[in-house]
């Protein structure tokens, strides 16, 4: 019963995590055009649909290397901050590098944006963060047996039946 409710706790943080870490990616990627727009003013209708299309692209690409991630960090009871922000910033860092085109005659990615890869890796360790202070101060805890009950106060000396 306690890993149904850890799966449904895990889950949550992964959506809170991708909803943060796509804010950053979509505002990093576009502060740029927001310094030229002369202080006009932004339609919020589609910063929402940017927003939810930032969302809806870093869960996906995210779901596999952040489930490595919180499948050992779970196996290994860890519950470290600087582990959950390493793991956010490869997580990262893998989704953007899974975009970009490898050269296996040279064995080097082709036509990576430094500044790109530095905004994944960048919302990603902020996802990670977002994840431990959900879910990854008590990774592992499912797995630790329940306290014994305690057993009941004894009696008080009158109310015992006389032999």
């Amino acid at each position: 019963m306690a890993l149904i409710g850890r799966l449904f706790v895990v889950f949550f943080a992964f959506l809170a995590a991708c909803l943060v870490a796509g804010m950053i990616v979509v505002g990093a990627v576009l502060y740029p055009e927001f310094s030229d727009l002369g202080g006009g003013p932004i339609d919020q209708s589609a910063i929402n649909v940017v927003l939810g299309f930032g969302f809806i692209f870093l869960s996906g690409f995210a779901l596999l290397p952040a489930l490595i991630v919180v499948l050992i960090t779970e196996a290994f009871y860890i519950r470290s901050v600087l582990a959950y922000a390493i793991g956010g910033a490869i997580v990262g860092a893998a989704c953007y590098l899974g975009l970009i085109p490898f050269d296996p005659e040279t064995l080097r990615f082709d036509g990576i944006v430094r500044r790109h890869l530095e905004i994944m890796t960048g919302a990603g360790i902020v996802a990670g963060l977002i994840y431990w202070m959900i879910a990854g101060r008590s990774a592992g805890a499912w797995r630790e047996p329940r306290p014994p009950l305690r057993p009941p106060p004894p009696l008080p000396s009158h109310s015992r039946p006389q032999a």
